[in-house]
C-alpha cells in the first residue's frame, strides 16, 4: 500500500546541497518542525499579553528584558518578522509536500493494482483460497457482483490463463492527506491576508509613518493615513452619542495610522444596562451609515457579536467610553485659607488651565460605582505607599467579584483627572462626589497615584455635620495657621488649668507644649503629622518614651480640638457641641491631616454637578481573508473527516480454471488494520465462497 514519504523531492542536481535543502524543505519532517516552533510562538503570544503599552513592559520587565523582548519581537510576536518568516516557509514546505505526494496519490486512487501476481497474494496476512463447480468465468462474475453488493468498485482483468477479480472501496481516504495539508496552506494564506502584511508593505514602499503625536485626527499629515482602498485593517473608532466619524485609528508599535472609512458613521443612540454588581448586562448602539459615494445610508443596531456589515466591511460592538461629560466642580486648596475655594469646569478627555502653575487634563467620569463597602479591621484610610487596593480590598473592590455580596452598593459618582504642573510632571486622581459610610463613618474618598502602573490610594476626608468637606478644609486651614495655633494652645492651657494664679507658670509650660505639638503635627514641606510626631518622639529617652508619648498625644488631640473652635469662631460660627459624635469626626479628621502630607496635591476637586455624555467605541475591519480561512477550515474538516472515517480496503480475487471447475485466491489489505476490518474478512470469507442459490 501506498503512504505518504517522509522524505522530500529528491532533486537531480549537480549541486549536492542544492538538492538537500530542496529536499529538507519538502519532507514531512520538516513541516512538523515547523509547527512545532510555531505552536510554541503561539503560546508565547498566549502568555504575553500582545501590543500592550510600553510602559507596561517597563515595569513588568525591567529597562533590559524590556529592549531584549522588543528586539525579538515578542510583544507583537504574531507580527514579528521571524514568524512570518516560519509561517511563509510552512507555506512553501506544505506545498512541496503536496506537490510531491499528491500526485502520486490521485494516481494510487484510480489505479486497481492489476498488476498483482498469485505468488504475492499469497505471502498476504488476511487472504483465503476455496474451490468452486462454478466455470472460471462464472465465479469470477459471481464475486464481482457480491462485491459490488459490499459497496466495493470491481474491475475484472483476463490475464495469465486466469481471471483476476480487482476490487477496492474507501480510496476517497487519499483526500484526507491532500485536504488536510491544503488547509494549512489555506488558512496560512487567509490569514497573511487579514494581518498587518499589506500595511507594512505599504509603510515600506509608500511612505506611510506611524504618527506618534497628539492633536486632532484632522489635523493627523497624510503620511499617517490609510487610503479607502487599503485591502485590510482592523481599528477602533469612538463617536459620542449625536456625532459621527469616518475615520478609524490602526495602533501601531511606534505610534498611530488614521484609516480612511469609505462611509461615515452616525451614533444616534447609545444603550447601556447593567447588572447588580455594576457589571455591563448589555450595551448596543443605534447608528446610520451614510456611504460617502453613492449616499445609501444603512440603519442598523450593533450589539456584542451582532455586527453591521456595509460594503464588506464588518462595524462591532467594542466597548464604550466616555464622550465628554460637562463636569462641574470646587477647588479647594490645599494650603492657605479655606476662604480661598474657586469654582471649576471641565470636559472628560480635555484639558482646564488652573492658574499660571498647573493644568487639569480630564480623564474619566463614572456616573455610579457599585462596589462593596464591608467593614474591615483598621479604620484609617491611608499609610503611604499603601494602595486602596491592598488596604481596603474587602470593601472597595471590583463589584464583579462577588456577583451574590449583600454588601454591594453604589457610591456614586466618581471623577478622574491628571494634575500637571509646568514641568510636565503629573499625578493622577480619582475623587468620589457623595460621601461613603465605611466602618460607620461617613468620608469623602479621594485616590492618588503617582504612576499609571500602581493602585489609587485613598485619602478619607470626613464629612462634617453639612455632609460636606468645608469643616476639614478648615482645620486644615487654621493648622497651617501660626497665629491660630497660638490661640488654640492658650485655650487649651486655660480649659486644662482654670484655677488661680498660683498655677501661671505650669499654665505657661502647658500652653508652650500645646503650641509646640500642633506645630510639629502641622509639619513642613519634608515631614508633618504622625511622622513628625513619632520622629519627635524618638529622641526621647526610651525610658520615658511611653509615658512621655501619651501625654504628649492627649494634649495634640486636645488643642487640635480647642484649633477646630477658634477656626469656627473666626469665620463667624458658634463652637461644636462636645459629643461623641464631633470627637469622632475629630479623630478622622485627625488621621486625614495627617495622611493628607503625601496627598501630593495644591487643590482637592470635589465634584458638584455633571452632564453626562455616552460615545461608543467601534472596531471597524475589511477581512478578505476571513472567507478564505472558513474555504481553509472547510478542507481542514473534510481531511480529517477523510483520514479518521474513511478506511481504504483493496481485495483481489485470483481464479483459474481447475479439473472439478474453478480454484480461488482471495488475498485483502488495508492501510489501518481495525476490529471493523477484521469482522469485514470474516464476512467476505463466508459470503464469497458460497455457490448460486
Amino acid at each position: 500500500m501506498s503512504s505518504p514519504s517522509t522524505t522530500g523531492i529528491q532533486l537531480k542536481t549537480r549541486r549536492p546541497l542544492v538538492g538537500e535543502v530542496v529536499e529538507l524543505i519538502s519532507s514531512m519532517r520538516f513541516a512538523i518542525a515547523l509547527l512545532a516552533m510555531i505552536a510554541i510562538a503561539a503560546v508565547v503570544g498566549t502568555v504575553m499579553k500582545q501590543g500592550e503599552a510600553s510602559t507596561s513592559y517597563i515595569n513588568q520587565f525591567g529597562p533590559f528584558w524590556y529592549e531584549v523582548f522588543r528586539k525579538i519581537g515578542l510583544y507583537t510576536v504574531y507580527s514579528a518578522w521571524w514568524f512570518l518568516l516560519l509561517m511563509a516557509v510552512l507555506v512553501l514546505s506544505t506545498s512541496l509536500c503536496i506537490v510531491r505526494n499528491a500526485p502520486k496519490m490521485l494516481k494510487d486512487m484510480r489505479s486497481w493494482r492489476e498488476n498483482v501476481r498469485e505468488q504475492s497474494l499469497l505471502n498476504f496476512h488476511h487472504k483465503m483460497q476455496w474451490r468452486s463447480p462454478l466455470a472460471r468465468t462464472a465465479l469470477a462474475q459471481q464475486s464481482a457482483a457480491r462485491l459490488a453488493d459490499a459497496g466495493y468498485q470491481v474491475k475484472l482483468v483476463e490475464k495469465d490463463h486466469g481471471t483476476l477479480v480487482a476490487a477496492k472501496q474507501g480510496a476517497a481516504n487519499k483526500f484526507g492527506y491532500i485536504f488536510a495539508h491544503s488547509a494549512i496552506v489555506v488558512i496560512c494564506l487567509g490569514a497573511v491576508m487579514d494581518s498587518d502584511v499589506p500595511i507594512r508593505l505599504q509603510e515600506w514602499f509608500l511612505g506611510k509613518t506611524p504618527f506618534n503625536g497628539s492633536g486632532l485626527i484632522s489635523q493627523v499629515p497624510q503620511a499617517s493615513r490609510l487610503s479607502t482602498s487599503n485591502p485590510t485593517f482592523r481599528g477602533n473608532t469612538m463617536i459620542p452619542e449625536g456625532q459621527t466619524s469616518n475615520t478609524a485609528v490602526l495602533t501601531r508599535p511606534d505610534g498611530v495610522l488614521i484609516q480612511e472609512l469609505p462611509f461615515t458613521i452616525s451614533l444616534k443612540k447609545f444603550t447601556i444596562d447593567f447588572y447588580s454588581t455594576g457589571m455591563p448586562k448589555l450595551f448596543a448602539s443605534d447608528v446610520e451609515v451614510r456611504e460617502n459615494e453613492s449616499g445609501k445610508i444603512t440603519k442598523g443596531t450593533i450589539e456584542v457579536n451582532k455586527p453591521l456589515i456595509v460594503n464588506g466591511i464588518a462595524i462591532y460592538q467594542s466597548s464604550f467610553e466616555d464622550g465628554g461629560s460637562k463636569l462641574k466642580l470646587t477647588g479647594f486648596p490645599m494650603v492657605g485659607t479655606i476662604n480661598n475655594r474657586f469654582d471649576i469646569a471641565g470636559e472628560v478627555n480635555g484639558t482646564t488651565p488652573m492658574g499660571d502653575a498647573y493644568t487639569v487634563e480630564w480623564s474619566g467620569f463614572r456616573p455610579f460605582n457599585v462596589e462593596n463597602i464591608a467593614p474591615v479591621d483598621d479604620a484609617r484610610a491611608v499609610k503611604k505607599g499603601v494602595s486602596l487596593a491592598d488596604e481596603l480590598d474587602k470593601h472597595t473592590g471590583s463589584a464583579g467579584k462577588n456577583a451574590v455580596n449583600k454588601d454591594l452598593k453604589n457610591i456614586g459618582p466618581s471623577v478622574s483627572y491628571k494634575l500637571r504642573d509646568k514641568t510636565g510632571q503629573a499625578r493622577e486622581f480619582n475623587n468620589y462626589m457623595q460621601p461613603v459610610t465605611i466602618d460607620g463613618a461617613t468620608v469623602f474618598l479621594a485616590g492618588m497615584r503617582a504612576n499609571p502602573s500602581d493602585n489609587f490610594s485613598y485619602l478619607r476626608i470626613p464629612a462634617d455635620d453639612g455632609h460636606s468637606v468645608n469643616e476639614w478644609m478648615r482645620l486644615r486651614a487654621a493648622l497651617q495657621n501660626a497665629d491660630l495655633r497660638a490661640a488654640a494652645a492658650q485655650r487649651y492651657a486655660q480649659r486644662a488649668m482654670p484655677q488661680a494664679a498660683s498655677n501661671d507658670a505650669l499654665r505657661v509650660q502647658l500652653q508652650a507644649a500645646a503650641e509646640k505639638g500642633l506645630t510639629i503635627f502641622a509639619g513642613d514641606d519634608k515631614m508633618a503629622g504622625f511622622a513628625a510626631v513619632a520622629k519627635f518622639l524618638e529622641k526621647m529617652p526610651e525610658e520615658a518614651l511611653k509615658k512621655n508619648a501619651d501625654v504628649f498625644m492627649r494634649i495634640l488631640n486636645a488643642s487640635l480640638w480647642d484649633l477646630w473652635q477658634i477656626a469656627r469662631i473666626k469665620d463667624g460660627l458658634p463652637a461644636v457641641v462636645e459629643d461623641e459624635q464631633h470627637a469622632r469626626f475629630l479623630n478622622l479628621a485627625i488621621n486625614a491631616l495627617s495622611d493628607a502630607f503625601f496627598y501630593g496635591a495644591p487643590v482637592y476637586l470635589q465634584l458638584d454637578d455633571f452632564t453626562h455624555v455616552q460615545a461608543s467605541v467601534f472596531q471597524v475591519t475589511r477581512s478578505p481573508g476571513k472567507s478564505v480561512v472558513y474555504l481553509g477550515c472547510l478542507f481542514l474538516v473534510l481531511g480529517v473527516f477523510a483520514m479518521f472515517y474513511i478506511r481504504e480496503r483493496r481485495l483481489w480475487i485470483w481464479i483459474k480454471d481447475d479439473a472439478a471447475g474453478s480454484e480461488a485466491l482471495m488475498a485483502m489489505s488495508t492501510q489501518r488494520k481495525t476490529l471493523d476490518f477484521e469482522r469485514e474478512f470474516e464476512v467476505l470469507k463466508e459470503k464469497l465462497p458460497q455457490s448460486a442459490a
